[in-house]
């Protein structure tokens, strides 16, 4: 029997093979293979939880090896790995056990209580998509974990309550199952959404068309916006409703979230299998460590949890400076790379980031009914912050006016429902040219997003008014090609692309404070 379990190490970890000696000796237990105190300590637990699952610890000396030798071994993910190697060791003698184990390979992971109960570890998703790459196919884990370790494609696993159910499954393997095909099909070709909160229904909104129609187009081709508006207008409140818009992941986007979740120590439930990506809302305090990751083991941060979801920092102007400046490269490349203590670990950041903030301290500045109380130098101060490459990177801009109390419109406001009509349109679109519009490159974009000479003669012209630069050029050929795509048309059109320079160029009442187009 190879016995292997998985150290933890940023997004991608390494198998450790446990190996167990029993030798003429002083009755001790010896681990090896630079294991930290949680690991060490394991073989109390261990020994206690043996004996009082009905079985004998060995009288010898046991020596425990996990290699690879020079790699660190952390956590108590090791407990069940280490009590079933020795029990694997006592019973190699038996020639029954040994025709039914000998050469099987299996990755076992677990935390044991004294009592031989077991709990549920992190990392577990991480640990059988590596195990399936190596070749390893079978799988023991804490009913805990069952979920996560069965959205691992060919790992059939069994999840085990205890010590004892652990062992006999070792001589079992018609216990062992896979997990069930679901329909990624109809979740590929439907679009299918997630139910929603009555908080959640868009026709509570009243007065915010601009603004609800470009999360729609946000929703439908993933582009960053920034919101901006006197405090109360109905940001936050709008924005909060979003995930309410987004569709459903593919398989292949879900599996990348679900092992980020896994490392992270997240529960991970039979819903987030075809589940929707996380809507991350960090504190304004949030540090760089925070939003990025790191720690000894490189855990993943608040970039990487957002991964194929969204990333909304309220009040975004109160983040510091260091925070805004680092969201720049991960939005460019879609993933962050952390180094620790000699190791570094590429974690996916592929998310969508969406910020709303008032327009100047006190929040007055532009509103007509008010009066701002800050000088030129405060605000010019205040939204320098942002500097002007991370706003070149945000496709969608929108001035939010404060609505009046006693505002009577006889346009009712889109309901979510209908607002997902044209997001399914859009996404189902994308699907099938592989690649969201908000992430095409400029290669794509010229084969993608092509304009006719009218078109191209209005954009040229509103570049040269607007001072866009050769991103934001390309950030309203993508615009204007999700507005297409949410038509469900071939070509774009005129209109399209001015409803994508509306949605690009900077407000008036931050023209001289914003840079980058």
């Amino acid at each position: 029997m190879n016995i292997f379990s998985f150290s933890p190490f940023g997004y991608e970890g390494s198998l450790v093979t446990v190996e167990v000696d029993l030798r003429r000796g002083i009755p001790a237990v010896d681990v090896v293979g630079l294991a930290d105190g949680a690991v060490k300590e394991s073989r109390e637990r261990m020994r206690s939880a043996i004996r009082n699952s009905g079985f004998e610890f060995p009288l010898e000396r046991v020596l425990i090896s996990l290699s690879p030798a020079d790699l660190k071994k952390e956590g108590a993910g090791f407990d069940l790995a280490l009590a079933l190697a020795v029990l694997d060791a006592q019973k190699k003698e038996d020639e029954s056990y040994r025709q039914k184990t000998e050469n099987d390979s299996i990755l076992i992971m677990g935390e044991l209580e004294l009592s031989g109960q077991l709990r549920g570890v992190r990392g577990v998703h991480a640990a059988a998509a590596t195990a399936v790459e190596a070749g390893i196919c079978y799988c023991i884990v804490p009913m805990e974990n069952e979920e996560e370790a069965k959205d691992v494609s060919g790992m059939k696993v069994y999840p085990a309550e205890n010590l004892v159910q652990s062992f006999m499954a070792l001589q079992h393997k018609e216990w062992f199952t896979e997990k069930q095909e679901i329909s990624s099909a109809n979740i590929q070709e439907q679009v299918l959404f997630p139910d929603f909160s009555p908080e959640q229904e868009f026709s509570l909104v009243k007065g915010q068309e601009k603004l609800i129609r470009g999360l729609q187009i946000a929703a439908a081709g993933t582009h960053n916006l920034l919101a901006f508006g006197p405090p109360g207008c109905g940001k936050t409140l709008s924005i909060q409703k979003f995930p309410a818009l987004l569709p459903l992941l593919t398989e292949q986007e879900a599996q990348s979230v679900t092992r980020i979740h896994s490392i992270a120590g997240l529960t991970v439930s039979k819903k987030s299998i075809g589940k929707q990506g996380d809507f991350r809302m960090p504190h304004q305090t949030a540090s760089i460590e925070g939003i990025c990751g790191g720690g000894t083991n490189c855990r993943p941060g608040e970039l990487s949890l957002a991964h194929n979801g969204v990333l909304f920092l309220d009040e975004a102007a109160e983040f510091k400076t260091s925070v805004l400046q680092m969201l720049r490269v991960p939005l460019e490349t879609g993933s962050i790379t952390l180094s620790r203590a000699g190791r570094s670990t590429v974690y996916p950041a592929r998310f969508q980031l969406l910020m709303a903030t008032n327009p100047c301290p006190c929040g007055n500045y532009g509103n007509p009914t008010k009066i701002c109380l800050c000088s030129m130098r405060s605000i010019e101060l205040y939204w320098k912050k942002f500097c002007g490459p991370l706003l070149d990177r945000i496709d969608i801009r929108i001035e939010v006016q404060a609505v009046p109390e006693n505002l009577n419109t006889a346009k009712q406001p889109l309901s979510t429902q209908e607002l997902r009509v044209q997001i399914a349109t859009a996404t189902k679109i994308q699907r099938r040219r592989g690649k969201k519009n908000a992430f095409l490159s400029q290669q794509e974009i010229g084969e993608i997003c092509v304009l006719d000479e009218k078109a191209r003669n209005f954009l040229e012209n509103q570049s040269k008014k607007n001072e866009f630069s050769q991103r934001a050029v390309a950030g309203c050929k993508k615009i204007a090609r999700t507005i297409a795509d949410m038509k469900g048309k071939e070509k774009i059109e005129i209109e399209d692309l001015m409803e994508a320079v509306d949605f690009r160029k900077t407000p008036k009442p931050l023209e001289i404070f914003s840079a980058g187009g």
